[in-house]
């Protein structure tokens, strides 16, 4: 039974979009007529121009209902990507400011994380969020502290008795 009622709803539905479906291609046609006619009241037009007339008026409304959004055509970088990491600074590209670490500052300026600012420039998953020199000196630093070591392990030789 219940099949039953979700069959003659789901097909009342169908048929609702359907009635809606012409009343829109009904409205269009109204108002290309409207326009088209407005339009040859106003100007000389050849016989031959008015089925392309009617053809661009009505393409150009019922494409305005359109959501799809047109495709993101790739900004211009502030620098060029090959010039874009150096040993001591990163150039952002979003606006060519000079950092040590980009990672937060995408977050918090332009609210990207390191993957969308990658997939923005067309730039490899492994290019660097990080200066080499400051990353080489945290490294250093870590290493010195004893980071990075198993628990236990001493801190390099072992104690004799």
């Amino acid at each position: 039974m219940r099949l039953l009622s979700e069959k003659s709803e789901h097909k009342k539905n169908e048929e609702l979009m359907q009635d809606l479906d012409m009343e829109m291609k009904e409205t269009l046609i109204t108002l290309t007529s409207d326009i088209v006619a407005a339009h040859l009241s106003n100007n000389n037009v050849e016989v031959d121009a008015v089925p392309g007339l009617i053809t661009n008026v009505y393409g150009a409304l019922s494409g305005l209902g359109d959501e799809s959004e047109p495709e993101e055509e790739r900004p211009e970088p502030a620098v060029s990507i090959r010039a874009s990491v150096k040993p001591d600074y990163i150039v952002c590209l979003e606006d060519g400011k000079k950092l040590k670490m980009l990672k937060r500052y995408l977050r918090t300026n332009f609210d990207m994380t390191p993957e969308e600012y990658r997939a923005r420039w067309g730039l490899p998953s492994d290019y660097p969020m990080v200066a080499p020199n400051y990353a080489e000196k945290r490294r250093d630093l870590a290493k010195k502290i004893g980071l990075g070591r198993k628990p236990g392990a001493g801190r390099g030789r072992k104690k004799t008795k």
